[in-house]
């Protein structure tokens, strides 16, 4: 196992598991059969899923063929829900709640698929759970692809060939190599420059002490390593505290992503941008109805950035790093919280602080369980959420002959943090999703429910721009 792998193998806690949870909503229902049947033929290509998790205190985590893997195990049904007075949603709300506190069994690939056959309406919900260690939220799409009608299998592994060693590059095969392996160019958020520089450095002859773009990559790279350990600790909100085990969760998918689009276009922001500016919004509109007065607040969530080209995102493992974004959730003008949202987005442009927490993520994989926790809990203290963003597909999949209406799924905390925001767009659609420890925030339904407000405000104040000849 990877060392990065292996931190996020560790960093489960009693109140944070290190599981990414989704959930499709799936019409007409299908069958236990079926789905076992299509696991069994597409996802077991993966080898990792037929594999569980062994450690040892010199060696660290290994996979290891599961001798007594049983798909029986993993792809289960689950008793219908009962109602007791709720809507079907609020039920399967409450059950992926307690899925999200429940560990998977070690002893055993530490993967489940749950399938409630029947939800009442003609539908049926399949929930997901995977660790985190068997790859991040971009592969996981690329997995969840691959097992629909028509997805593509995984490529072949080749046996690959060892690279040569050179005595005169020691530093980029101990510092710049581990941490980018290869896929600098495929961070969406750093500049062309870097990039370049980092690709000329794996690839060129140069001798790397030779190259000014790489003092400068160092130079930015030191910088943004001093910043880091340098930035205070977020504004103090009823969010942030000790998580404890119970988690509960919320989503909403009322935005259709063409008018995010225009939205977009009509302020000058990206899809990105808009995102984030509502959920600020939502998130201090709910202390604000809380009595909490979010004005001159900023919050700090930490953000997956993608160290993988997509077209390799089949091989599993996790490739991100993260980076600190600052929500300020104390600005009530939604234009204006729009532009700081922007204005925060650009001064990350550029940034090495995606490869730096790789890096940080690889060491942290060789220490000893409570050295790492402590060293993880630097983001922690920083931070009041993770908070990620992921581009779905633009048609709706097809599985097992059926449609996947809805996706949804849910990011895991770490350390001490007690707040997930998930985006996803899907079929045209825009999936906000929130988890939340329920002794921080006991309903994050409520600020879900803010979540679209916020962009119709944007949207009414978009259309009160002027407009062009064309009427455009």
């Amino acid at each position: 196992m990877s060392k990065v792998d292996t931190a996020w193998l560790r960093m489960d806690t009693e109140a944070n598991l290190m599981m990414i949870v989704g959930v499709w909503s799936i019409r007409p229902g299908i069958t236990l059969a079926a789905l076992r049947e299509r696991v069994a033929e597409r996802l077991l290509q993966y080898p990792r899923f037929r594999q569980k998790v062994v450690e040892d205190a010199l060696t660290g985590a290994q996979w290891v063929v599961d001798k007594d893997f049983d798909i029986a195990r993993h792809v289960v049904a689950e008793v219908p829900l009962p109602l007791r007075g709720q809507s079907r949603d609020e039920v399967l709300r409450e059950r992926v709640g307690e899925l999200c506190s429940q560990p998977l069994d070690p002893a055993h690939p530490l993967w489940q698929f749950q399938l409630i056959e029947d939800m009442g309406d003609g539908s049926s919900a399949l929930i997901a759970r995977i660790h985190h260690c068997i790859a991040d939220g971009i592969a996981l799409i690329a997995v969840m692809l691959s097992i629909t009608d028509g997805g593509k299998a995984p490529p072949q592994r080749k046996v690959r060939e060892p690279e040569p060693h050179h005595e005169t590059d020691w530093l980029l095969d101990a510092f710049l190599r581990p941490m980018t392996n290869m896929t600098v160019k495929a961070i969406g958020m750093t500049g062309k420059g870097m990039a370049k520089g980092v690709d000329l450095a794996l690839h060129g002859t140069t001798p790397m002490d030779s190259s000014l773009e790489m003092a400068r990559m160092g130079y930015q790279a030191v910088s943004d390593v001093a910043a880091f350990a340098l930035m205070p600790d977020d504004s103090h909100t009823r969010l942030k505290g000790k998580p404890g085990a119970r988690k509960t969760v919320a989503w909403d998918d009322r935005l259709a992503l063409d008018e995010v689009k225009a939205v977009g276009k009509a302020l000058g922001a990206s899809i990105n941008d808009v995102l984030l500016a509502c959920a600020a919004g939502a998130i201090g509109q709910y202390l604000s109805d809380r009595g909490e007065d979010p004005a001159g607040k900023e919050i700090r969530a930490m953000v997956p950035v993608n160290l993988r080209p997509l077209e390799q995102a089949w091989q599993l493992g996790n490739r991100f790093g993260l980076v600190p974004l600052v929500l300020p959730i104390g600005i009530a003008n939604p234009v204006e919280r729009l532009f700081a949202v922007r204005a925060r987005m650009n001064e990350l442009k550029g940034s090495f602080q995606p490869v730096m927490a790789f890096g940080l993520l690889s060491v942290a994989g060789l220490l000893i369980k409570p050295v790492q926790h402590a060293m993880l809990n630097v983001f922690a203290k920083k931070a009041t959420a993770v908070m990620t963003n992921v581009p779905g597909p633009a048609e709706a999949l097809k599985f097992c002959g059926s449609t996947v209406e809805k996706v949804m799924f849910w990011v895991p905390q770490s350390g001490d943090i007690g707040v997930g925001v998930s985006i996803l767009t899907y079929a045209g659609r825009v999936q906000f999703g929130l988890i939340t420890d329920t002794g921080l925030c006991p309903d994050p339904e409520a600020i879900v429910a803010n979540f679209a407000p916020e962009f119709e405000k944007l949207l009414l104040l978009s259309l009160m721009l002027p407009w062009g000849q064309d009427g455009a």
